[in-house]
């Protein structure tokens, strides 16, 4: 390692103690010098070369000299702020106010214009730029390398350098690696106290996971803390700016986009709203919010800001301050106007009056000392990097080595120092920061390739007013699962957990299918009452009810897709009526029916939207259509599966990475209905085909896929008559070939004398034992040629595709005894007995089916 070890501000006072003057390069530096005086002193001792020279406390001047050329200037915000950043940092690096122009490229009259005014201004870079230090002053300057070219001009030409380091390395502590950042957050929490505030310091970037955090666990515990939220980071001058924003939204806004606008409002909106559009919601809470936007669409900002107080109950003295700084108080809210208050805050810090006391909040790019015993370190990841300025009065190259000099400075600060990162962050790798590539000389990727110690999360006493009392309750247990709860909780338990305590918005294409299944529903049990007139009602109706979703462009082609639908659907129950009446399913129908109660005429049909509770296997669902006693139908809005797919992402051992087991649990119920019985279940995507009708084809055929379950095992099924009549007539062409040439006998003679082997890949078929003495036993048959080898491998791969396009009892049975065990589980975990895991039976989740990515952490399951 090359890190090398810093001077103690102990020892640094003691080289610098005999100097009248000592300029360093920041100022809790000199404040730690200053603190260690030990006599009286005359005038400044330890100070920054901008603080001595403007003999006041340094002002960001950036935003004073935006402020002061927007008003006497007629450059534009955007324009000024450009400039004036380029001015003001070419001054820093090459000493004088007007050197950018030396600079073709940036010469510009916009340049000069602000040139002109910066140097008519009383800012601190001027001050500094025509301060002299006394000849007689005895000056010591620490860290000479941490100096601007400006700041350098100050110095007389007799001064002592003093290296704020030694010769000595540093070897730091260790890396403690965490889990996420509540993890860290409560390490720092366990060691502050109200008592010990003001001997901690916190280095960490505000913009990290680990800043709000870190402010609202001291707040809740009342722990004084400074260097913290900023002008932007009043919740209320966010909001009111949301609510500036909000009045110029376009019509596309949603319910989402505004919630936390709404929140401070008072204003009520379900969560099942969220993605709806704004402009088009019927919504008493919403109609208040337009009302409000609508009456400062062309008043003042002195109005909006009025009428947010009103609403709120808050004042917004400090805002309405800034609005008449920047003289735009009186000016109307318009698109324009809101979007420079935006760019504003969004470029500049605005001062804000704060308590210096507490827990020191430092962030690791403005200072490298944080004078303070003990000191933390969040995250020291790539956000700690300086972002070096593509300038050409910039040389990248000292700024570089500056910085890192800094940075290893940061590094040392404290007599206890704890660096707390992760090793990743939503399962991405964190980088840290590059500097450790220059000071490290082993290779490394991730913290844990450097010295550092895994911890895991441990559990935190709970903070005074939220302690919990024990409550004395049982839990009560899940007896029967959903198809979709058992995909989920597969998938990822630590989703499903979320998915019971969460609501969720409604979704577009969940509202279009619960309005297509109404209306299948409904025609199946009044098909006189629609027609093609109606279709088209029907269509226009589906349309506004999903219009709050969508945008004003896609109308037309939602109302094609859903008159399409719609005729898919009645052609399809048209050519396939179902041909039973009777209850096959333990419980009733499922709920309201949009058009039931549209058209005021009730369902009867025993055969539509039929609920079950099975107890007994643990299962719950609603099937769509009982087409007849031993065929199960459901309607998908939704791109079509092929049966083998469907089959496929329904495997228990291990499961699918995307699992579905619907079709499976619904035959496991009907099964029980319908014992030794064969059945169907058959996914109708009804609008699979929508391009094709648009062109003038389709055929309905094309919209189903149909799985089908066995009462038998797959080795008994594949041995029987009728699969041998598949392989002379259904099959290959080699394969019908070769076993036309045979009799039933000899093929069934096979699954006597040979093990049928348990496999899936029709390749590990074809070479087991079975295979080979298949292939013999046809060429004995019927001759060795090579359309016998041929046609017999078609017909292994034939057999194959039966099983993995079909459902067998041994399945069945499996995916029962599958539920029966998750269930199990699952009540474990929710008696408390362990954790809800991210990580699914397959292993980490496919995380394009998990619903509440926001509430998962990638290590989650520690």
């Amino acid at each position: 390692m090359t890190i090398t070890r810093s001077k103690s501000i102990d020892l640094l006072y003691q080289e610098c103690k005999s100097f009248d003057l000592v300029l360093v390069p920041d100022a809790p530096m000199a404040s730690a010098l200053n603190r260690r005086l030990d006599q009286p002193h005359f005038g400044p001792f330890a100070i920054t070369p901008r603080r001595l020279a403007a003999r006041r406390r340094e002002e960001a001047e950036d935003r004073l000299a935006f402020l002061e050329t927007i008003t006497t200037t007629d450059l534009g915000w955007k324009e000024a702020s450009h400039a004036v950043g380029n001015v003001l940092q070419c001054w820093e690096h090459q000493g004088a106010a007007d050197a950018i122009l030396r600079y073709e490229s940036f010469a510009t009259d916009a340049t000069r214009t602000t040139v002109d005014c910066i140097t008519e201004m009383d800012t601190t870079s001027r001050r500094l730029s025509e301060y002299t230090i006394d000849a007689e002053t005895s000056v010591a300057v620490v860290g000479i390398t941490q100096f601007t070219t400006l700041e350098r001009s100050i110095l007389p030409s007799n001064y002592e350098t003093i290296d704020p380091f030694t010769e000595e390395p540093f070897d730091p502590t260790p890396f403690r690696v965490f889990d996420s950042p509540a993890a860290v957050v409560d390490v720092v929490i366990d060691t502050v106290t109200r008592e010990n505030a003001d001997n901690v310091g916190i280095v960490l970037d505000g913009d990290s996971q680990y800043s709000s955090p870190i402010k609202s666990a001291f707040e809740a515990a009342d722990i004084p803390y400074y260097g913290g939220p900023g002008f932007t980071d009043d919740t209320h001058h966010r909001m009111f700016l949301e609510f500036l924003r909000s009045v110029h939204a376009g019509r596309d806004t949603r319910i989402g986009d505004v919630r936390p606008l709404l929140t401070q409002l008072g204003l009520s909106i379900d969560v099942k709203h969220d993605e709806k559009r704004l402009h088009d919601l019927d919504h008493p809470e919403v109609d208040r919010l337009r009302g409000f936007r609508d009456g400062i669409r062309t008043d003042t900002f002195e109005a909006a800001i009025e009428t947010y107080e009103a609403v709120t109950g808050v004042s917004l003295d400090a805002f309405r301050d800034e609005l008449s700084t920047l003289s735009v108080l009186d000016d109307p809210v318009t698109e324009d106007a809101v979007d420079r208050l935006e760019f504003y805050l969004q470029s500049y810090e605005v001062p804000v009056d704060r308590e210096n006391e507490g827990v020191l909040l430092a962030d690791p790019k403005s200072a490298a000392h944080v004078d303070r015993p003990l000191v933390f370190y969040l995250g020291l990841d790539e956000g700690w990097s300086h972002s070096s300025p593509r300038r050409p009065w910039v040389d990248r190259n000292q700024e570089f080595e500056r910085n890192l000099r800094q940075f290893q400075l940061l590094l040392q600060n404290g007599v206890e120092r704890y660096y707390l990162v992760q090793e990743t962050v939503g399962g991405t790798p964190v980088t840290p920061c590059l500097y450790f590539e220059e000071l490290f000389e082993e290779d490394f990727e991730r913290f844990s390739g450097l010295n550092s110690v895994p911890h895991a999360r441990t559990a935190r006493p709970t903070l005074d007013g939220f302690e919990k009392e024990p409550v004395d309750t049982s839990v009560e247990e899940i007896t029967t699962l959903s198809q979709s709860s058992l995909n989920t909780y597969v998938n990822s338990p630590r989703d499903y957990f979320f998915s019971r305590l969460l609501d969720t918005p409604d979704k577009d294409y969940i509202k279009e299918g619960n309005l297509f299944h109404d209306f299948a529903e409904f025609y199946a049990a009044h098909p006189g009452v629609i027609t093609a007139e109606t279709l088209d009602e029907i269509s226009r109706v589906i349309l506004s009810e999903v219009a709050p979703f969508l945008r004003d462009v896609d109308r037309n082609v939602r109302r094609t897709k859903y008159r399409l639908g719609l005729q898919t659907i009645v052609e399809f129950l048209e050519a396939n009526p179902p041909r039973t009446d009777e209850l096959l399913t333990a419980n009733g129908g499922w709920g309201r029916n949009f058009f039931a109660e549209y058209y005021d005429r009730p369902i009867d049909a025993t055969h539509t939207e039929r609920w079950f509770e099975n107890a007994k296997l643990g299962l719950q669902g609603k099937i769509d259509l009982v087409h007849d006693p031993t065929h199960l139908l459901d309607y998908k809005s939704g791109s079509k599966k092929s049966a083998h797919s469907v089959v496929k992402h329904s495997a228990i051992d291990p499961p699918s990475d995307q699992p579905n087991f619907q079709a499976l649990l619904y035959l496991a119920h009907q099964r029980t209905e319908q014992p030794d019985e064969e059945l169907r279940f058959t996914f109708f995507h009804f609008l699979e085909t929508l391009d094709d009708i648009v062109t003038g084809g389709g055929s309905l055929g094309d919209c189903l896929t149909t799985v089908t379950y066995y009462p038998c095992p797959f080795k008994e099924h594949i041995a029987k008559p009728a699969v041998f009549i598949e392989l002379q007539e259904e099959a290959a062409n080699d394969c019908t070939k070769t076993f036309s040439k045979t009799e039933y006998d000899v093929y069934r003679a096979l699954f006597d004398a040979y093990e049928f082997p348990a496999t899936r890949d029709s390749d590990e078929l074809i070479n087991s034992e079975f295979g080979r003495a298949l292939i013999d036993r046809m060429k004995a048959e019927v001759g060795d040629y090579k359309y016998v080898t041929k046609g017999c491998k078609q017909a292994l791969r034939h057999l194959i595709r039966i099983q993995n396009r079909n459902y067998f009892s041994g399945d069945v049975d499996a995916f029962e005894r599958f539920v029966r065990e998750r269930q199990v589980e699952l009540n474990s975990r929710r008696a408390g007995n362990e954790r809800f895991p991210v990580e699914g039976l397959s292993g980490d989740p496919n995380y394009r089916y998990v619903d509440n990515r926001d509430c998962i952490l990638k290590e989650g399951s520690r």
